[in-house]
């Protein structure tokens, strides 16, 4: 944006009585020259330095138009007043004197020099056009267009240097781009090498392969020769085969025959066993009554069991002699049912062994309901003697009440369950089966001595889970 200049009139500088005409023209030359094309740095340079001075500058003494750019903050001042500025500085001669007087003031040294004409050689030629604008000494032209050739000059170097700086890149981009394609041409050779030597490899692999190709077919063509001749033989095998098992289907149909016959006799045999069998219990039968009758023995209202639940002390009687060949060293809970369904058959459960095992998570209350209710069950099923033993006299309370068939039996202080269970074992008379309930080898080995049957307590678990 080029500045304009009017008229030449010069304000004098504060503190002196004369100013030198502007533009270096005599007093009464003829009209002003133009206002010179301001090159860009210079003319930014003069809008930065109004820009900085305005709010020095008395409200009086500031153009209208200014007034309120010299509000603005000072990085938005010259940014945005540029154009307002600029036309103030060319429009009134008087404002640019003003601005001319603080400006050079703030420039020092710098700004005398330029006054005189004799800027230094080493100074910013835009700084020292801005204040040649601005002061316009004589010559204040030819300082504006030596800057600005200076200015054009250090933009042409900058241009040849960039032209330089690019030229070398491309060189540079250009040499490494040779190298690339040397080290693909390189990767080429050696990957039309490496294809050649495969393609040989290939080759040599297709000779092979139809040669084995062709071994394959002859091995083929004798191998259907051997089909054809194990197809005849397979079909000589096959009318053997029929015609044996044409001779095994009437051999199996005359030992079906002789089955037949044989089962016809084993019925009778059978029958004439039964009816000795019952002939020798009906004796055996008569015999027991009539030594019952013998010994004036009276039905009995008490079990031995119910003795032991009575005293509540030691037996001090021995083992009676056989009494171990009772014993079973087995633990399959199927032999549960088999014992239980031997004539007065006495089951004895160790209460709490079985009930933490089978439901521990419950409390004790309801572990002895659900293991006395089960146990009613089974009495009722077998009509078999059951007893069941907890440890602790103490803790009777909830205690359901107690099915028909079934005794429940709580240790006393001082003595287990254990201990009751064996005391209840050799109550029992010689030869009655006792089956003992119990995961503790403990109690297991105890009551085996004394010919008792000890069974884990799972098969009892699963005795009950069934019913």
């Amino acid at each position: 944006m080029p500045l304009t200049e009017p008229y030449d009139d010069h304000l004098p500088e504060e503190g002196s009585s004369t100013a030198a005409p502007e533009g270096g023209a005599e007093p009464g030359a003829g009209a002003p020259e133009p206002e010179p094309t301001l090159p860009e740095p210079v003319r930014q340079r003069i809008v930065t330095l109004t820009a900085a001075v305005l709010p020095g500058l008395p409200a009086d003494e500031l153009p209208v138009p200014l007034r309120r750019v010299a509000k603005f903050a000072p990085n938005r001042r010259a940014r945005l007043g540029a154009p307002v500025i600029a036309a103030q500085l060319t429009a009134d001669p008087l404002f640019r004197q003003r601005v001319t007087a603080r400006v050079l003031a703030d420039a020092g040294d710098l700004g005398a020099a330029v006054v005189e004409g004799t800027a230094p050689a080493a100074a910013d030629p835009v700084e020292v056009a801005a204040l040649a604008y601005l002061a316009r000494p004589r010559g204040w032209r030819e300082l504006i267009e030596a800057s600005g050739a200076a200015v054009r000059a250090e933009a042409d170097s900058a241009v040849v240097a960039e032209l330089v700086r690019e030229a070398e890149q491309r060189a540079t981009r250009a040499e490494h781009d040779r190298a690339v394609a040397r080290v693909e041409a390189e990767k080429l050779r050696d990957e039309v090498a490496r294809v050649r030597e495969e393609l040989g490899q290939l080759r040599e692999e297709n000779r092979q392969l139809q040669r084995t190709l062709r071994e394959t077919q002859a091995r083929e063509r004798r191998a259907n020769e051997l089909l054809a001749t194990e197809r005849g033989r397979a079909a000589r095998a096959a009318a053997d085969s029929d015609a044996e098992l044409r001779r095994a289907r009437a051999r199996l149909a005359e030992a079906e025959a002789a089955a037949g016959v044989a089962r016809a006799s084993a019925k009778e045999a059978r029958s004439v066993d039964d009816a000795r069998l019952w002939l020798l219990l009906e004796t055996i039968g008569q015999a027991a009554v009539g030594l019952r009758r013998e010994l004036a023995l009276d039905p009995v209202e008490k079990l031995p069991a119910d003795f032991v639940a009575d005293a509540f002390a030691d037996a001090s009687a021995g083992t009676p002699a056989g009494t171990a060949a009772r014993a079973r060293d087995t633990d399959d809970p199927a032999r549960l049912d088999q014992l239980l369904a031997l004539p007065r058959a006495h089951l004895v459960v160790d209460g709490y062994n079985v009930t933490k095992r089978g439901f521990g998570e419950m409390s004790l209350e309801q572990q002895r309901k659900r293991l006395i209710t089960g146990l009613g069950g089974i009495a009722a099923q077998t009509g078999d003697e059951v007893t069941v033993v907890f440890d602790g006299a103490e803790r009777m309370h909830g205690l359901p009440p107690t099915p028909r068939g079934v005794r429940v039996l709580f240790s006393r202080k001082g003595e287990t369950a254990d201990e009751l269970i064996r005391r209840l074992v050799r109550a029992e008379p010689a030869g009655r089966p006792v089956v003992v309930v119990s995961s503790d080898r403990e109690v297991a080995d105890g009551v085996r001595r004394h010919g008792a049957y000890p069974l884990g307590a799972d098969s009892l678990l699963r005795r009950l889970a069934r019913s």
